[in-house]
């Protein structure tokens, strides 16, 4: 090869390296943007709040919901237009609604003191009545007044010593609201999902109170 291509190439060779340095050099001093975490965070019920009634003798287990398609993720999903859903990118639940809505339930129905106990599907206790649910919505509405988000679950009360399956089903309910964000930023779509939470919690605890007790 002649000098004058074995100079060439080395050149094109060091552009190459030089090039490669000053991206890798831009890349560190460039991090990308962190990724916030969010939870639910509010006062459980307490007991004695809801009624007075002493404890009822029912042993429930709560089986882990199910969540609709659209928010089966750990991102936050919000609708801006009609037929359309987006995901943040760096807001990002702590875990999946449908963990987050089943450990917040669950808490709740234990706290209330309305129930003898309360049980995680993995638990090994003898029960007697069954929880199951699904999470139809869970996301950030925006609409031109303002963020608001909303919740909706569908609630199924079995008794799990019933044999008739005509008789097994006690109830299902749906229960649903809507909640404003104070302002527009995925902290106060916590806040606002926390508030939404807390009073479908102790909507569904006095809709079993209340079932049950006529058992």
């Amino acid at each position: 090869m002649k000098e004058g291509n074995i100079l060439r190439l080395t050149g094109v060779f060091l552009l190459v390296a030089l090039v490669a340095a000053m991206e890798g050099c831009l890349s560190l001093k460039q991090p990308s943007p962190k990724i916030e975490y969010y939870t639910l965070e509010y006062e459980t019920l307490q007991p004695e709040t809801v009624t007075k009634d002493s404890p009822l003798s029912a042993i429930l287990r709560i089986e882990r919901f199910d969540i609709a398609p659209d928010y089966n993720t750990d991102s936050i999903i919000y609708r801006d237009q009609e037929f359309k859903r987006t995901a943040y990118t760096y807001h990002r639940w702590r875990k999946n609604p449908a963990d987050l809505v089943t450990f917040f339930l669950r808490r709740d129905l234990r706290n209330s003191g309305m129930f003898r106990a309360i049980i995680p599907h993995t638990s090994s206790i003898p029960y007697t009545h069954i929880v199951e649910g699904g999470i139809d919505e869970f996301l950030e509405w925006d609409t031109d007044d303002g963020w608001n988000v909303v919740v909706s679950v569908t609630i199924t009360l079995l008794d799990a010593r019933e044999t008739d399956m005509n008789k097994k089903v006690i109830l299902q309910s749906h229960f649903s609201t809507k909640k404003k964000c104070d302002e527009e930023h995925p902290k106060f779509v916590a806040k606002a999902m926390s508030s939404a939470m807390a009073e479908i919690s102790k909507e569904i605890c006095i809709t079993f109170q209340m079932a049950l007790s006529k058992t």
